[in-house]
């Protein structure tokens, strides 16, 4: 599995394009990893803060990763500052945990379990954030059987 180490300052997309602050990845790096641009990864900077993310096309051909406001803080750093960072694929593909509310839920519905498998990676993802946003574990089953239910609707269609 590559690994890749870089260090580069901290940079800020403008205000209409998200805002966000980010680290560049060359095309050429990105074209290394099995799935490409698909790929999920960790990043590590300055061995303070690790985290799963993805690729986001930077405009040019390269790509980029986001950097959150809370990594910042954490590592005292603004715009502009230099980083070391290393990125690598994550080993888990979906690059967050399934929650064990949605786990046990697809061990009880053969249904539910099917529908899930056929969704994109993406898709599991922001099912899983939606549902770690929610405290009682009936709302939350109740979420995940009808966004499941969504989406069963339009796989049959």
């Amino acid at each position: 599995m590559p690994e890749f180490s870089f260090e580069q300052p901290i940079e800020q997309l403008e205000k209409r394009k998200g805002g966000y602050f980010y680290l560049t990845v060359d095309k050429t790096v990105v074209d290394q990893f099995d799935k490409k641009k698909s790929v999920r990864l960790k990043c590590e900077i300055d061995n303070v803060v690790s985290y799963s993310c993805g690729l986001n096309h930077l405009g040019d051909g390269n790509f980029f990763i986001i950097v959150a406001t809370k990594y910042l803080r954490r590592l005292k750093k603004e715009l502009g500052d230099n980083v070391q960072f290393k990125i690598y694929e994550d080993p888990n593909p979906l690059g967050v945990e399934e929650p064990e509310v949605l786990l046990v839920l697809l061990d009880q519905d053969p249904n539910a379990k099917t529908i899930y498998g056929r969704l994109t990676d993406g898709k599991k993802r922001s099912l899983i954030y939606t549902i770690k946003r929610i405290k009682s574990v009936d709302t939350q089953v109740s979420k995940i059987l009808q966004f499941l239910e969504v989406e069963g609707a339009k796989a049959a269609n």
